[in-house]
């Protein structure tokens, strides 16, 4: 087991949200992850949020898990699953939150996923003019990316600072252009220097470029 993986307990813990998966220790929380939000107090929701409705004894309020705001049954109706937070089920939010976390789920149903798998790519250190194929992934609490080849490096990734895809092809309104590689740079822990590492798909590996350009494309994602 690697070094940033080491923590990667979860327990079950009951909210008044509904049933959250989260890691025993707060430092192996993922980077993508939110807090619950606190709930507007009921005293200070006479109507509701959205369409005004007064909220009376058949006209209940309802908390969005997301926003926390208070809405009626009709504009807070839809559970969608809410990932960023934990939740093992899907939760009740407001139509402005649930599309948002409809879209978020694609990312993590998607992207993370590719990420976690892995590609294989050429890396090379800084100005070094030597590379060292590498298998790049992201870790299963989503803090660091691992690279395994003969070295071994975690790179946490909220010490990124940017990404740049690097591409070849048609870029001008051709939108034809493919990801061949990209350029990272990132905090050195205990201090503020900028270390630099450029990823390259391998062109011997053609069976794995679509791998690797699937997995650029999520970083990128990522990174934004």
């Amino acid at each position: 087991m690697s070094g940033c993986e080491a923590r990667d307990a979860k327990k079950l813990v009951r909210s008044p949200s509904g049933l959250r998966m989260v890691p025993e220790h707060r430092a192996a929380r993922s980077p993508f992850g939110l807090d619950e939000p606190p709930w507007v107090p009921d005293k200070e929701c006479p109507r509701c949020m959205q369409c005004d409705t007064k909220f009376d004894f058949i006209t209940r309020k309802h908390h969005c898990r997301r926003c926390g705001k208070c809405f009626c049954d009709k504009c807070c109706s839809k559970k969608v699953p809410l990932p960023r937070m934990c939740f093992v089920d899907p939760v009740r939010q407001c139509a402005e939150c649930a599309l948002v976390s409809q879209k978020e789920t694609e990312f993590y149903d998607r992207q993370l996923k590719v990420l976690m798998n892995g590609a294989t790519f050429f890396v090379t250190l800084g100005t070094s003019d030597k590379s060292e194929l590498m298998v790049c992934r992201l870790s299963n609490n989503q803090r660091y990316l691992v690279l395994d080849g003969d070295s071994h490096y975690e790179i946490e990734i909220i010490q990124i600072s940017t990404v740049q895809i690097l591409t070849e092809g048609f870029t001008p309104g051709g939108g034809n252009s493919r990801a061949i590689g990209m350029v990272l740079q990132y905090k050195v822990p205990g201090s503020e220097e900028l270390a630099q590492m450029k990823f390259t798909a391998g062109e011997d590996f053609s069976c794995n470029k679509k791998l690797s350009a699937s997995w650029l494309a999520a970083m990128h994602k990522v990174s934004k």
